[in-house]
């Protein structure tokens, strides 16, 4: 008789950090020396010419990645072990804030266009709505609601393989937007026809720009 979709699955699944040694062996130097619980001045300088980054987070429902952008440097190094992310206008799902909240632990991962080296900053962080600080956030005059005060545990780049593999900045490589299904069509497509579709889409330019800031 053969072997059963689950026997299979547990004969060839590592679970134990031997198992995962024995496959992958030891990192070299370069992998391990670079990691370091500061921000340096090579590592400022990645941070500070980063136009977007991702943050992870972790609460009681679970994880979450998050898209976040701005001009270069809108996260601010504070000083060598802290940073700070200002939080602009969203969807108001708010699920990174309620996260941190009840789990302070955060990641961050860097991208630089045309730059294939990333940048990963983990830490523990807390929200602050510190009046003069927000005010020090201010683009057209608009605070952000919240900052993200971010203390460094560790701070290391990401060699540039997935970067290079995938391609990623090659504008020849892009997809063109009608290829993929817009929003209006997804949210049109999950709530019957409630909201989304051709309208949303024709008015989102429109209303992101009121509501950038």
């Amino acid at each position: 008789m053969s072997p059963t979709m689950p026997d299979t699955i547990a004969r060839h699944t590592l679970t134990t950090i031997a198992d995962l040694e024995a496959l992958y062996g030891q990192p070299g130097e370069t992998s391990t020396v670079k990691e370091v619980a500061r921000i340096t001045p090579h590592y400022r300088a990645y941070i500070e010419a980063s136009p977007f980054a991702s943050l992870a987070t972790s609460g009681p429902e679970g994880l979450d990645c998050s898209p976040r952008g701005d001009k270069p440097g809108f996260v601010r190094v504070h000083d060598e072990t802290t940073l700070m992310l200002p939080d602009r206008r969203g969807n108001n799902r708010i699920d990174s804030l309620r996260n941190i909240v009840r789990d302070p632990r955060v990641a961050l991962l860097f991208l630089i266009p045309g730059i294939g080296n990333t940048l990963r900053v983990n830490g523990r962080a807390h929200i602050s709505v510190e009046p003069e600080l927000l005010d020090s956030f201010a683009v057209e005059d608009k605070p952000p609601r919240s900052v993200t005060v971010i203390k460094v545990d560790a701070v290391y780049f990401q060699c540039a393989r997935a970067l290079v593999r995938s391609d990623l900045w090659n504008a020849a490589h892009h997809v063109a937007p009608g290829k993929l299904p817009s929003a209006g069509q997804i949210l049109a497509a999950l709530s019957a026809d409630r909201v989304g579709g051709e309208t949303y889409d024709r008015e989102w330019a429109g209303r992101a720009a009121k509501t950038m800031w």
